[in-house]
């Protein structure tokens, strides 16, 4: 973790901080679902990027993606998760540093499908991603069921790009942008719940948009 920007880490650390003293984000007062989540903003155009202060240079013909934990472990290879079926999709995004953008085009491997490929145990309850510059952040298997969550390698059309986590990162567009790992290195199933980078670090376990859980 010491290739990280500390300051930014600290940055935002602060603010989350911040946001619990003051009692925001708590997920007590849930609001009507409307397509821009409450306190975001609409950005136009190319979307805004935000790291660790890294962003690991994978190629595709290097890049590997382990299954572990409470699972038959194996790795896929960039040809063999190419295989899978392809799925192409068009959802909004949301970030917890209150930007969002609307009808992102991507590319990739639905949730459900990728999961026909995994044998994982019967007690699975949450899973830990794991991207090539350390990060982490945890899920309930329940949102990963949701409709529209995948690993994609693809943006408007073409390959992500590495400042936004390409080669494959994941896409969970119900929930704000962090729990969706750039970089994707590792999937760890669990069958109890650990918190990821963020998480220990005051931002709100679970990360709905809609109800502002920003903070712990």
């Amino acid at each position: 973790m010491s290739e990280h920007d500390d300051k930014i880490i600290k940055a935002k650390q602060s603010i989350a901080e911040k946001g619990i003293a003051e009692g925001k984000g708590t997920g007590m007062f849930p609001v009507a679902r409307d397509r821009l989540p409450p306190g975001q903003r609409l950005v136009q155009g190319q979307w805004p990027v935000l790291d660790l202060g890294m962003r690991p240079d994978v190629q595709t013909d290097e890049w590997k993606l382990e299954i572990s934990g409470a699972a038959e472990a194996r790795t896929f290879d960039w040809a063999e998760f190419k295989k899978l079926p392809q799925t192409r999709q068009t959802t909004d995004l949301h970030c917890v540093t209150t930007w969002s953008i609307y009808d992102a085009t991507v590319e990739g491997v639905l949730w459900p499908d990728f999961m026909q490929h995994v044998k994982a145990n019967h007690d699975v309850s949450h899973v830990m991603f794991h991207a090539y510059d350390g990060y982490t952040t945890n899920l309930p298997i329940v949102e990963l069921n949701m409709p529209n969550v995948a690993l994609v390698h693809s943006y408007d059309g073409k390959p992500l790009t590495r400042e936004h986590g390409g080669p494959v990162r994941m896409w969970v567009p119900h929930l704000y942008a962090w729990k969706g790992a750039k970089w994707l290195k590792g999937i760890e199933f669990m069958t109890e719940d650990r918190k990821g980078f963020w998480e220990v670090r005051g931002y709100h376990n679970q990360g709905d948009p809609w109800k502002e859980e920003r903070y712990s």
